[in-house]
């Protein structure tokens, strides 16, 4: 594998057997292969955009008015931007089938900074009445449209939260690196290459929900979710820096043979760990029916 965007990360040549590498079918030669949609777009776009009329508005009005129709568009603004928030912290939450709830509740504070933006909107006029109803009615359609945060720990029941915490903080880790990962490679402005990237961020992403599956997978797939990460992280920067200066060199090609060794050691790497958990599963079933067979209970 090429060096050239550094080594120490390299997956090392006994984990790159001849069958590693995972079949290619026309879903993943597709550019947006795994790619998802966010949903912190269209809607939420537009409580940014609505609040404009009333900072335009303002400054055609009393000092009185247009303070209180600045803070209104403060709040609303800051209302927006706590909803998107909020919406991303819940797509990583449902993403993951072990995670803690939010530590703020992005969304609900939305809500009610909703309210008060149109409770302040509304007391231009001077009727507070109206302004509170309005208010409410905020909070009401924004509770509906965008729901609440989510309240509970998810998959920890019964389980070492020790154990959990770990991976929690691996697997955040390592999600930092693909963040930073994808924002570096979407500096090119080639969609192929960004669909490279979102294809590795998906094999990467299938070890992520593995280990949190079995936390034991945990120590055996440290390297990957840290080492390796860093590198890719590292190694996407220095590629992007050669191809913005020189688009037509080899780099891209070095760069494309580094993200096929990394995917199919992932890819491998997981089809390992699923394989021990299912001799793991088959032993303990072994066990519980020659435990039943003893106690003269029938299996079949």
């Amino acid at each position: 594998m090429s060096q050239r965007f550094g080594g120490e990360f390299s997956p090392k040549s006994s984990d790159r057997n001849s069958d590693t590498r995972p079949d290619v079918g026309p879903a993943e030669r597709s550019p947006y292969h795994g790619k998802t949609r966010s949903r912190a777009g269209g809607r939420v776009n537009l409580l940014f955009l609505a609040p404009i009329p009333l900072a335009f508005l303002a400054f055609f009005r009393d000092p009185g008015d247009l303070i209180l129709r600045l803070l209104a568009f403060g709040a609303l603004i800051a209302a927006a931007w706590l909803t998107r928030e909020g919406i991303l912290a819940q797509e990583e939450y449902d993403a993951r089938k072990i995670a803690r709830r939010p530590a703020i509740p992005r969304k609900l504070f939305g809500s009610a900074m909703t309210g008060i933006g149109l409770f302040l909107a509304g007391s231009v006029d001077g009727m507070p009445i109206i302004a509170a109803a309005l208010g409410l009615l905020g909070v009401g359609l924004h509770m509906f449209s965008f729901g609440l945060d989510p309240l509970r720990d998810k998959g920890m029941e019964d389980v070492d939260e020790f154990q959990t915490d770990r991976v929690a903080r691996a697997v955040n880790e390592a999600e930092k690196h693909l963040r930073v990962m994808k924002d570096t490679i979407d500096r090119t402005k080639d969609r192929r290459l960004e669909g490279r990237v979102d294809r590795f961020i998906t094999t990467a992403r299938d070890m992520f929900r593995t280990v949190e599956d079995d936390p034991r997978d945990l120590t055996a797939a440290r390297k990957y979710l840290g080492v390796y990460l860093l590198g890719a992280r590292d190694a996407t920067a220095k590629f992007v820096d050669i191809y913005m200066r020189d688009p037509g060199g080899t780099a891209r090609a070095d760069y494309e043979t580094l993200l096929d060794d990394l995917e199919a050691n992932f890819a491998a790497r997981t089809r390992q760990f699923l394989n021990d958990n299912r001799t793991d599963l088959d032993v303990e079933i072994e066990v519980l029916r020659e435990r039943l067979a003893r106690e003269g209970v029938r299996t079949e």
